[in-house]
């Protein structure tokens, strides 16, 4: 996977977030891919490659999507989580049982709403289309409780 898989996930999300959203504002680096709306980047939605380190069933690498808070404080960051955490049901309706909703992986200061998928094999456009839509489910789902 790298920088043109993650142009492949962005013209998937480009075309698929609701419009009612408002404009996407877009990252794209060469292990990821970050989603924002107006001037809150530090809480946004990602999918990235990630270490394989409390990934269960990881062990060369594993794909992150979800919901980021990355505000330099946890207690911004826990505030954010625990206004999510009050409408858990409506986005587990949606969502699933995948996202783990609690600590960042790799940093303790920040939180998620994401889940993890350990060592994909396939890096072709089947996977590009089918993280660019996991991702946009977040969107939909998380981005009018966020406020």
């Amino acid at each position: 996977m790298d920088g043109e898989f993650f142009e492949q996930v962005c013209d998937v999300v480009r075309g698929a977030v609701p419009r009612d959203l408002g404009e996407p504002r877009i990252k794209v680096r060469h292990n990821g891919i970050k989603v924002w709306f107006g001037e809150a980047a530090r809480e946004h939605y990602e999918a990235q490659l990630i270490r394989p380190d409390g990934v269960p069933g990881a062990r060369v690498f594993a794909l992150e999507v979800g919901f980021h808070a990355e505000y330099a404080k946890a207690e911004e960051n826990d505030a954010v989580l625990a206004r999510l955490r009050g409408h858990e049901r409506a986005w587990r309706a949606e969502l699933g049982d995948e996202p783990v909703a609690g600590d960042f992986l790799g940093h303790r200061l920040w939180r998620r709403v994401s889940e993890t998928w350990p060592d994909p094999e396939d890096s072709g456009p089947d996977l590009a289309f089918e993280v660019g839509v996991r991702l946009v489910d977040y969107i939909r789902v998380i981005e009018p409780l966020r406020s």
